[in-house]
Parts: structure tokens; C-alpha cells; sequence
């Protein structure tokens, strides 16, 4: 079980292309928080990026910067720079014209591709919204991500046939690629995340069962024996890894996918609680209005108005 690419898949992590920035000279953009992740993708020259109450952080060529959900940001040519607040409207004027923004004054100096992801807001195991702070990973560090920056800039210097969809799935394979690679240099920040769980080989192996097996009657027991570790420890890794329970993770993952399901598709409310893992429809409705404050059926006809 690949608990990345299937918890990417179901809480629907995707990425699109924002817009491409062109600065030189004295130039700087504030942005707003937004419920979605940003990466900044330096193509080209050097960017700094501002977060309140910490370090300008200097992005260089082939740099990659993810930006956590709802965290206001800035982006500028130096540390020093006054920002200006981004003009949204020239922003998707550019974007629909498949042209660049462009910032400050020529000649052209740093180059940065915006890239937005964004997570379903039915989904609430946290992947990307579970993170603290900017994750940064350098060139240097990973050839593989800098070959792909590479393959990106190229597509959008040159539209051609297929070239959206060919950007759709770069973008894609960018946020897997910067997160195997921010887990390989970040070991210092394993814990507080979902992501940085992914590092603790006993957590992972938990989550791969329960991902792979939602429907079976998971206890912090039968974890523990299918990861060959004591009840002791798994529950002490899982909680120093994600902040909870492996029993309250297997509730929660449930109740993830049943929301999914019941916005998505016609299945009775009895089939999806056994597919989820209730032996019956009224425990699964019982522990979904306390999870999501409302009857299954009721959440259903909510969404689908």
C-alpha cells in the first residue's frame, strides 16, 4: 500500500498552474492567505520569500518552496523589499492569456512558476494542511526535482498539443517529488505532521494497514501485532507522530472515506458503513454525526443542495 498516493487520491490533493512570474529590479507581492498550498517554483535567478514572524528564507534557481494552507506570504526580489498587495485580476488576465506577470523593471532577473494545491474539504486527515511552517528544498538536494522544474519551464515556454494536460500531470508529480525529498533531508522534523509521520517506519506500516484495509476491525491491539511492536509502543509513536490515537486515525480515515462516498455516489448509507469498516448502520451513523455533527443522510442532501 502507497499510503501517499492514496491518501493524495482520496482527500484529492491536486495541483494546478497558478501563474508565472517575470521580475527584475526592486519588485515584491504580497498574498493573502488562501485555504490551498502554494509552490513557488524558482525557474530562473533568485527569490525571497516573507513569512510574519520569521527569517526571510532566499529560494534559489530550481528551488522549490510549499507554502502551508491559510498562511499569508510574501515573494520579493531581495530581504529588504516593501511588498505590494497581488492584483488578482492581472493575475488571471495573464494567466488565461498564456503570457507571464510581470514585476518591477527589465531587465528580466528571476523567473518563479506559481503552482496552487488544494485539499477536498470533506477530507479531514490532514496531509497538506497539517503543516507548521514552509518546507524548502533545494536543487542540490534533489536532481530529480530540478530535471522536473526543467520539464515544466519548457512546456510552458512552448505551448504545443497536449501541452495542458502535460502540465497538469507535472504539477502533479512535483508535490510527490518535493515531498520524498523533504522527507529525506528533514529528519529533525518528523514529528508534528502527517507527512513528516511517513519517516517513523512503525507509524507508516500502521497507516499502511489501515489504508489498505479500512473495512477491518482495526484495535490499537491488532495494529500493534500486524507492525510486530508492543500496544505500548505503537501508541506512543502514533501519538508522538500525529497527536492522536491509532483509534481515533482509524475513526477519522472512516469517516473520510464515507463523506466522500456519500457526496459522491448513489450507495446506500448500509453499504457504505460495512464498506468503511461498522458492522452496522446505526454504530456507522452514530460515529459519524459525532464526527461530522449530522446524520449521514442529512450530510448527503446538504452537499448535493
Amino acid at each position: 500500500m502507497d499510503v501517499l498516493a492514496e491518501v493524495l487520491r482520496v482527500s484529492g490533493a491536486r495541483g494546478a498552474l497558478g501563474v508565472t512570474l517575470k521580475a527584475g529590479g526592486t519588485w515584491g507581492l504580497w498574498l493573502d492567505a488562501s485555504p490551498g498550498a502554494a509552490l513557488h517554483v524558482v525557474s530562473h535567478g533568485t527569490m525571497w520569500l516573507h513569512v510574519r514572524g520569521e527569517k526571510p528564507l532566499q529560494v534559489g534557481a530550481k528551488d522549490a518552496v510549499l507554502v502551508p494552507p491559510g498562511t499569508a506570504h510574501g515573494i520579493a526580489g531581495g530581504a529588504g523589499v516593501r511588498m505590494g498587495s497581488c492584483d488578482r485580476e492581472a493575475a488571471a488576465r495573464s494567466f488565461g492569456e498564456g503570457r507571464a506577470l510581470r514585476l518591477g523593471s527589465a531587465p528580466v532577473q528571476t523567473e518563479v512558476i506559481v503552482l496552487h494545491y488544494e485539499q477536498d474539504p470533506e477530507v479531514r486527515t490532514p496531509v497538506l494542511t497539517s503543516l507548521a511552517r514552509p518546507m524548502h528544498v533545494t536543487a542540490r538536494q534533489n536532481a530529480q526535482l530540478g530535471r522536473t522544474v526543467e520539464l515544466l519551464t519548457a512546456e510552458l515556454a512552448q505551448p504545443q498539443i497536449g501541452t495542458t494536460a502535460a502540465i497538469t500531470s507535472i504539477v502533479d508529480l512535483l508535490l510527490v517529488q518535493f515531498v520524498r525529498a523533504w522527507l529525506a533531508r528533514h529528519p529533525q522534523e518528523r514529528s508534528g505532521s502527517w507527512l513528516g509521520a511517513m519517516r517513523d517506519p512503525v507509524v507508516r506500516d500502521a497507516l499502511a494497514c489501515v489504508h489498505a484495509q479500512p473495512e477491518r476491525p482495526w484495535t490499537t491491539e491488532t495494529l500493534a501485532a500486524a507492525t510486530r511492536v508492543s500496544r505500548a509502543t505503537l501508541s506512543r509513536r502514533f501519538r508522538s507522530a500525529l497527536g492522536q490515537t491509532p483509534g481515533a486515525y482509524v475513526t477519522q480515515w472512516r469517516i473520510d472515506l464515507a463523506s466522500v462516498r456519500l457526496r459522491d455516489t448513489d450507495e446506500p448509507v448500509e453499504s457504505i458503513s460495512g464498506a468503511v469498516g461498522y458492522a452496522s448502520a446505526h454504530a456507522f451513523s452514530r460515529a459519524f454525526r459525532r464526527a461530522r455533527g449530522t446524520a449521514p443522510g442529512a450530510y448527503r442532501s446538504r452537499l448535493r443542495q
